[in-house]
């Protein structure tokens, strides 16, 4: 099937539909998202990304959607595709008007999505584990509201790329370890699982929430703990979860080892459990 895209309830191929210059969510970044995983021809954690699709509309003062319409939406695309691992987009900006900072009260919310194939990652990658380096966080202090305001995510991406790494870590001005480009960090230490408690600055990711669940069920330790940039190399193992990222082993950052330098025990254990629990 061709990749798709719907605009304001009209679906269309990709490459024939267009978004009005004067979209807020282009000349503003005045808009949210959510991006949503399929497994075998279903979403993963479907109600979970329109939960938070919701608090961020909230977060930017959008007018209320009704949830079963955004639902019926996306249903409806992702049949019409037919893909059955399927990365679905959904952005919703709140509207396209005369470009002016403040905005009318009548404007109306403009819904748009695209659907794609997934590219799996290589399996030597997983294996292997991924190299990553730390950038210090210079984004905007409401990172818990899941924006199109992403240009700093990039550009630490982009430099991770230009460096040879896989991606990189925001570390904060005071030394702390937020989260990477586009997912949430975890380490290993004593054999439990930390991450970043849910503050505004880090995104409540929807893997991150499911590794949690899968760790304590497992029989895994599992805090949210503030982190300083010398905890990561002493940490046992390491690795960034997210929706296509899913659980990724790290061997390095910032050209150190972590660990015995590869994806570890736990790190490959919670992997297969999520796979398990999507599938």
């Amino acid at each position: 099937m061709p990749e798709l895209a719907y605009l304001n309830g009209v679906i269309r191929p990709i490459n024939e539909t267009y978004v009005p210059i004067e979209d807020r969510g282009y000349q503003f970044g005045d808009a949210v998202y959510e991006f949503i995983a399929s497994y075998n021809g279903k979403l993963f954690c479907l109600q979970e990304h329109l939960d938070r699709l919701e608090k961020s509309m909230e977060g930017l003062s959008f007018p209320k959607v009704d949830r079963k319409f955004i639902q019926n939406a996306i249903d409806e695309l992702f049949e019409k595709a037919g893909m059955a691992r399927a990365g679905l987009y959904i952005q919703i900006s709140r509207g396209v008007a005369p470009r002016d900072h403040a905005w009318a009260k009548d404007i109306k919310l403009q819904i748009i999505m695209t659907i794609k194939n997934v590219i799996e990652l290589d399996s030597k990658i997983r294996d292997q584990g991924i190299d990553i380096i730390t950038v210090q966080d210079e984004r905007w202090s409401n990172c818990d509201i899941k924006t199109v305001q992403i240009l700093f995510n990039a550009m630490a991406k982009q430099k991770a790329k230009d460096q040879g790494a896989f991606d990189a870590i925001f570390i904060s001005k005071d030394g702390i370890v937020r989260e990477g480009t586009s997912s949430n960090f975890f380490l290993v230490k004593d054999g439990g699982l930390i991450t970043h408690p849910l503050t505004k600055n880090i995104l409540p990711g929807i893997t991150r929430m499911v590794v949690m669940d899968l760790a304590r069920n497992l029989g895994i330790k599992a805090e949210e703990k503030f982190l300083s940039k010398t905890d990561l190399f002493s940490a046992e193992e390491a690795f960034l979860t997210g929706t296509v990222t899913e659980i990724l082993g790290i061997k390095t950052i910032d050209g150190v080892p972590i660990g015995k330098g590869k994806p570890g025990e736990i790190t490959q254990k919670l992997y297969r459990a999520l796979r398990e629990k999507a599938e």
